[in-house]
């Protein structure tokens, strides 16, 4: 039978230390700082040049009634950003066909908004065809998977899924501040 390192090394700790711990879901040796994203404006989005730091990953869409959500996004990039916290908006047309446009377009609705943070170009977030991150943090988190527009992962300083918070879950939601500033440098 195969053990996962990860998983191994952590009972073997709690078994040496005495504690008890309920085990997590386990997690491959790769982390989140190998994948990189095409950006909507061009270029790439390598989130291995935010190692050590916190990114909230997001799926977006142009035209949901989760929209608004990406003023509170804003805010938190204008908040935790200069202490670490990197976001990367995702958009997607997964999900009710809610983003159908093309980069160009996306850019101009994004910018109209005052979004400032990164945005990757359209990428599909579920099934077969999500991009590598997608799958790979559906490993990692596969009990709270994007199944609309403004789902959110929140990659820890270890490069692991640290949280993963539904559509519902407003940006400035406590839950996921209190996420964050756990992971941010001190």
């Amino acid at each position: 039978m195969l053990v996962d390192r990860r998983l191994f090394l952590g009972m073997l700790g709690s078994v040496g230390a005495g504690a008890a711990h309920a085990a997590g879901p386990a997690v491959s040796g790769v982390t989140a700082y190998r994948f990189t994203f095409p950006g909507l404006h061009g270029g790439s989005l390598n989130l291995g040049v935010h190692a050590g730091k916190p990114i909230l990953v997001v799926n977006t869409a142009s035209f949901c009634g989760y929209t608004p959500q990406y003023s509170t996004l804003q805010q938190l990039w204008n908040r935790y950003g200069n202490r670490g916290l990197a976001i990367i908006g995702v958009p997607s047309n997964d999900f009710g066909g809610q983003e159908p446009g093309e980069a160009h377009e996306i850019a101009d609705i994004v910018k109209g908004l005052g979004v400032t943070f990164p945005m990757a170009a359209k990428q599909k977030v579920s099934g077969a065809g999500a991009h590598p991150f997608y799958k790979w943090a559906a490993s990692e988190h596969p009990t709270n998977l994007p199944s609309w527009n403004f789902h959110k992962y929140l990659v820890g300083k270890d490069g692991h899924i640290a949280a993963a918070f539904s559509t519902t879950t407003e940006p400035n939601d406590p839950r996921i501040i209190q996420a964050i500033v756990k992971e941010l440098p001190a």
